[in-house]
């Protein structure tokens, strides 16, 4: 029997192929739980919720109505909503001084608006499951622990995320409904793989993990698992799966640009 049978969850981020919401919804649907998979591209979310024998709902995060009828869509299909992850982001890399009104307001929508908008109708929906209610979690980012240079809005962003999980989970726990974060570092996803081809780039950010290796999409999966069962009794906290990343903190420009120059260097000859 797996971790989350006669569970039902909502995974809101889930169109790309193989990013973060893809990876958490095939681990829990081969857990035992239905899925709904979400997003803004129809084609993807229906085939994979072909292939999880789940559900879907098309959902842009920073509309309100849209994010509402995806809630109350899923808890029709299911009878309850159980559990509900935001995996969506943007990873802006613009510094304060050259950073755009537009850019702002776009961020902002994204990755506070949001998620403002998706813990209003999990909450609504969780609550009248009381006292069961059901597990919320909101992916933020290591970096709001370490910071990294050009990375303002994205940082302030989701640390105002956190603290809107911090306050449902104060307000909403003696409804049964736990609510917390999860923070990834820096991941080879769909949204960072062209970093990745960067040559170098990856070298200075290894040694700032204790554990020796960057975190994988399956290490964010496998915490969001844990923290969805029954067996996780925590609530209002902020879970690092990102090997110790925090402990030393992320590397900064000048570590960054002479690990690139030296990788550069290497392949000029």
């Amino acid at each position: 029997m797996g971790q989350l049978e006669g569970k039902t969850a909502v995974i809101l981020g889930a169109a790309s192929e193989g990013n973060m919401g893809q990876v958490i919804a095939r681990l829990f649907a081969a857990e035992g739980a239905k899925v709904m998979v979400a997003g803004r591209k129809e084609a993807p979310l229906a085939a994979l919720a072909e292939e999880i024998g789940g559900a879907y709902a098309l959902c842009d995060i920073t509309s309100k109505a849209e994010v509402n009828a995806m809630a109350d869509k899923a808890a029709a299909t299911f009878g309850r909503v159980d559990i509900a992850i935001n995996t969506t982001g943007w990873g802006l890399l613009a510094s304060m001084l050259e950073i755009t009104e537009e850019q702002l307001d776009q961020i902002v929508d994204l990755q506070f608006k949001g998620v403002h908008h998706f813990l209003q109708a999990f909450v609504r929906v969780m609550s009248a499951q009381a006292p069961t209610g059901g597990s919320l979690i909101s992916l933020s980012s290591a970096t709001t622990k370490a910071l990294i240079p050009n990375h303002a809005a994205y940082i302030g962003t989701k640390r105002g995320s956190e603290a809107l999980i911090e306050c449902v989970a104060n307000d909403f726990g003696h409804l049964g409904i736990k609510a917390n974060t999860v923070s990834p570092a820096f991941t080879d996803s769909p949204m960072t793989h062209e970093s990745f081809q960067v040559p170098g780039l990856v070298d200075a950010f290894l040694p700032r993990y204790p554990l020796g290796r960057l975190n994988t999409v399956e290490d964010v999966a496998y915490a969001c698992l844990w923290l969805c069962t029954d067996t996780a009794f925590i609530t209002g906290q902020n879970i690092q799966p990102n090997g110790g990343l925090t402990l030393r903190g992320n590397p900064q420009a000048r570590d960054i640009e002479a690990a690139v120059g030296a990788a550069m260097a290497k392949l000029q000859g």
